[in-house]
């Protein structure tokens, strides 16, 4: 039966999580030189245009419709038998709309966290195809694979309460190889770009740091103990992992920054992801302040070594943090936590370790291989990067024909 608490909390969450892509779009943004943040905010917005239609049409069906196989199928095409009934399979006591919805936030935002390896870069009629055909063709089966009914993740009994490997690991990757391919940006070492607006990186923190609640604690489908405890341990993580970047950079470099502190919080929002409905409030300060050492070493000793110009460090920070989350719930799951889910290493079930490591490879072959033929694929039909001249223009005025900033005389 509906139980009218259970469907508020999830529209509530469904809400929460739409925000973030919004609040991604400023984090992204401030990033960004004054002359791109537009473009940032453009391709934020215009994929939640373009994926809750999608998701709508056939991206839902292909992801959750029960089948065993690479996707699916298109049984619920047009959301066809997905009305306001429950359905007990995935919730019990909520709408099969409501589920959907929910979901469909999460379809937007994934894609929308690979623009940060290629900003100030790319076109945006390439972006819009490239967008489309990833969530086809990445998403949406890797979403079946991981918690859909029938999907062969699933069954072998990887964790990910939220998306750590669904969301974090599969656009962390993508972004490597986008970065990869499309190359640096002209003229970077010579004049290497710094955040043009940090108030606004600040604020998109805050606005994903408030939406994540509902990512993380909206996937309980239920308002019950279990998403009071996703709640209270995506806080902490994300409280961990904000000091513990601001302290590496303290000692490192002498001062602790906004900007390290904000890449913090977001990298511990990461990890705790695919563990909040399995692990209890200790192992998620652990989660938290190690995911800081992971991804700064990632982010500011690695690449500068190996030169690739992933511009916001999508890959550095979801691909790094998730991965660490991944496993790190194949260490600290516990059954005492959730009756559902399974005990981790540390709990007496080396196995889970071993499967949560299956689960993150084959999310990282996967995604690389087909990522990069989808790339490749687009280029070769509308070409992918902007000419130089439209990227030292900028891409607000090449591609938007827009000003972020007029000052007046």
């Amino acid at each position: 039966m509906i139980n009218a608490g259970d469907t508020a909390w999830v529209l509530i969450s469904s809400a929460l999580v739409m925000l973030m892509t919004p609040g991604l779009a400023f984090f992204y943004g401030g990033m960004v030189r004054k002359k791109n943040i537009l473009s940032v905010l453009m391709q934020c917005f215009i994929i939640m245009c373009v994926l809750s239609l999608q998701w709508v049409i056939f991206g839902y069906s292909l992801s959750f419709a029960p089948a065993k196989g690479f996707w699916g199928g298109l049984s619920w095409l047009g959301l066809k038998g997905v009305g306001f009934e429950p359905y007990a399979d995935y919730a019990g006591t909520i709408p099969h709309q409501a589920f959907m919805i929910f979901q469909a936030m999460f379809a937007i935002i994934t894609p929308a966290l690979i623009i940060g390896a290629f900003a100030e870069r790319m076109k945006f009629s390439a972006f819009l195809v490239f967008t489309l055909l990833w969530a086809t063709f990445v998403y949406d089966p890797l979403c079946h694979w991981v918690w859909g009914i029938g999907g062969w993740l699933r069954n072998l009994g990887a964790l990910d309460f939220a998306g750590g490997t669904v969301v974090h690991i599969n656009a962390g990757i993508a972004a490597l190889v986008t970065a990869l391919v499309i190359g640096r940006r002209k003229n970077l070492d010579s004049n290497m770009p710094t955040p043009h607006n940090l108030p606004f990186v600040v604020l998109g923190t805050g606005l994903l740091w408030f939406g994540w609640f509902g990512f993380n604690a909206g996937s309980a489908l239920s308002a019950n103990g279990l998403a009071v405890n996703a709640f209270v341990v995506t806080n902490t993580a994300a409280a961990a992992a904000g000091l513990s970047w601001a302290f590496i950079e303290w000692l490192r470099n002498g001062k602790p920054t906004i900007f390290g502190t904000a890449s913090g919080v977001v990298a511990g929002l990461v990890a705790i992801t695919p563990a909040a409905g399995f692990v209890s409030v200790i192992p998620a300060i652990i989660i938290g302040l190690l995911v800081s050492v992971f991804c700064f070493t990632a982010v500011s000793i690695i690449k500068p070594k190996l030169g690739y110009d992933d511009s916001l460090d999508a890959f550095g920070v979801h691909c790094i943090g998730g991965v660490w989350g991944a496993l790190a719930t194949g260490l600290f799951a516990s059954k005492a936590v959730n009756v559902a889910g399974r005990d981790g290493l540390f709990f007496g079930n080396p196995k889970q370790f071993l499967v949560q490591l299956a689960a993150v490879a084959v999310t990282l072959v996967y995604t690389f291989i087909v990522t990069f033929a989808i790339y490749k694929v687009v280029d070769m039909l509308i070409g992918i990067r902007v000419r130089e001249e439209e990227e030292l223009m900028g891409l607000d005025l090449t591609q938007h024909h827009e000003r972020a900033y007029t000052v007046l005389e």
